[in-house]
């Protein structure tokens, strides 16, 4: 159910009972939005799971019934991902060989599965922060226009 309010906008009661404003007009920080996207939350109200699954960004919250279908952040959280895991693995590959000394096998065995373990970690929580960049945006993804 919508309701005009005394100062011109819009506000939205979804089926969950929550409130939601329509905020065209405000500015959405990126800060707030950009966490709850690293806590895989709804970047409008933070309650909501924002992921249907592993990486797929659900249509619309299901608490404050935000659409988030239009937001699509491709390629940018696999980039952060290896750009983050390399600048982590590398040095400690470094440290490890030059104090070390481990067996070739051994050493590509712990990181190679460090190397996964990190990028299986990084990457959902990468995405779900770059998904909430572009709703404080308002960038709705990088797309064609579909319609």
């Amino acid at each position: 159910m919508q309701h005009l309010q005394a100062d011109g906008t819009l506000r939205a009661e979804g089926l969950s009972g929550v409130e939601r404003r329509s905020d065209a007009g405000e500015e959405r920080l990126a800060k707030p939005a950009m966490l709850r996207g690293w806590r895989r939350r709804c970047p409008s109200c933070g309650n909501g799971p924002m992921m249907a699954g592993y990486l797929k960004v659900r249509d619309t919250c299901p608490v404050c019934e935000e659409e988030l279908h239009h937001q699509r952040a491709d390629d940018g959280p696999a980039y952060l991902t290896i750009v983050i895991v390399g600048h982590i693995l590398a040095p400690l590959i470094l440290i490890v060989y030059s104090n070390f000394r481990p067996d070739p096998l051994i050493m590509a065995t712990g990181f190679s599965v460090g190397c996964v373990a990190l990028s299986l970690y990084l990457l959902p929580r990468l995405k779900g922060l770059m998904v909430g960049l572009q709703w404080a945006k308002r960038m709705h993804g990088f797309g064609g226009e579909s319609g």
